[in-house]
C-alpha cells in the first residue's frame, strides 16, 4: 500500500505539475479495479536475447517501467502494473537482459552496458508495436531512460526519473562498495531479489553490478551519460529522495541543470515520503495524459 504524500511533497509535485501543463485541468482515474486487472507476460526475441516482459491495460499512452540495479518488473513495480488505470494506459514493465525472466544470457557488464540497456528497451517497445512511448525509471532504469530519451528522441514522449546519476564519483564508489556483500543486505531488501535469483546469482551479479559501475569513475569526469543530457528533449521529470543512501542529492541537482526544460528535483522529506505509486499516478494522470 503506497503511503501518503506529506503535504510539503505534494504541494512541490502541484508546482511543478503546474508549470509542466499550466491551465490544463485532467480529470483523475477511478480506482484501477474499474478498469479491469488484466496482466500478460512473454518473452520476444530483441537483438538477440529473448527479453521478459509484463503487460496491463488498453489506453492509448504507452508507458515503459525501467527497474533498477539488479531489478525486474516483477520485484521493482508490483504495484504500479497492477494499480496503474488501464484505461488511460498501456503499461509495459521489462526486465532488462540477464535480469528477472531475461535469462539466459547471464547478465554482465561491458562498459556500454547501460546504452545496450536502452537499445534494449526500445527496440522491445518497437517489437511489440508501439508507436511512441513514456519512460518512468529508477536508479540503473533511471539513467537507461536518459540514454533512450536521448539517442532515440522521437520515440520517447515524455518521463519520470529518481534516483539516477549520470557519472561516478568517488562518494559513490565508496557507497558502492559498501552494498557489494549482499548478506549484509537489510533481509527486507534482499530477500525478494534472493528469490528471484537465488543466492548464488544475486550475489555474484551484484559484485559483477560494483565492479561494471566503477568502470566509469575511471572514464573522464566519470562519465556514464553526461554528455548526453543535453539531448534529451522530453518533458522530464526528477525526483530524488533526501534520505537516498545510494545517490547523493547532487546527481539529481546536475540532471536538472542539464536537462533543458526539465522540472525538479523534487525533494522528499523522507525516503519513504515518495513512493512509486504516488509518484507514477500524480505525474501519469497530470502531465502526461
Amino acid at each position: 500500500m503506497a503511503a501518503p504524500l506529506s503535504s510539503q511533497c505534494l504541494r512541490r509535485l502541484q508546482i511543478v505539475l503546474s508549470i509542466l501543463k499550466p491551465g490544463n485541468q485532467v480529470p483523475r482515474a477511478g480506482p484501477a479495479a474499474a478498469f479491469g486487472t488484466s496482466i500478460t507476460s512473454g518473452k520476444v526475441a530483441v537483438n538477440g536475447v529473448h527479453l521478459h516482459y509484463q503487460q496491463t491495460g488498453e489506453g492509448e499512452h504507452a508507458v515503459l517501467l525501467l527497474p533498477g540495479m539488479l531489478g525486474s518488473g516483477e520485484t521493482d513495480f508490483g504495484p504500479q502494473i497492477k494499480n496503474l488505470s488501464k484505461k488511460l494506459f498501456t503499461v509495459v514493465a521489462w526486465d532488462p537482459r540477464g535480469y528477472g525472466h531475461s535469462r539466459p544470457p547471464d547478465r554482465d557488464f561491458p562498459v556500454d552496458f547501460f546504452e545496450r540497456d536502452a537499445k534494449d528497451a526500445v527496440d522491445l517497445m518497437k517489437t511489440l508495436k508501439f508507436k511512441k512511448v513514456s519512460l518512468l525509471g529508477w536508479s540503473d532504469g533511471g539513467i537507461t531512460a536518459l540514454i533512450a530519451a536521448a539517442k532515440y528522441p522521437s520515440y520517447i514522449s515524455k518521463m519520470v526519473i529518481w534516483g539516477a546519476n549520470a557519472y561516478v564519483t568517488d562518494e559513490d564508489e565508496a557507497i558502492y562498495q559498501g552494498i557489494r556483500d549482499v548478506s549484509k543486505w537489510s533481509e527486507k531488501t534482499r530477500k525478494p531479489l534472493e528469490t528471484l535469483y537465488g543466492y548464488d546469482y544475486f550475489a555474484k551479479t551484484c559484485e559483477k553490478w560494483v565492479d561494471g559501475i566503477k568502470q566509469f569513475k575511471h572514464l573522464p569526469d566519470g562519465n556514464i551519460c553526461r554528455h548526453l543530457l543535453l539531448l534529451v528533449q522530453c518533458p522530464t521529470l526528477i525526483v530524488h529522495g533526501e534520505k537516498d543512501p545510494l545517490v547523493p542529492r547532487f546527481h539529481a541537482d546536475f540532471i536538472h541543470e542539464h536537462v533543458r526544460g526539465s522540472r525538479g528535483p523534487c525533494i522528499s522529506s523522507s525516503i519513504m515520503c515518495l513512493t512509486l505509486g504516488d509518484l507514477l499516478l500524480i505525474f501519469l494522470e497530470n502531465v502526461i495524459v
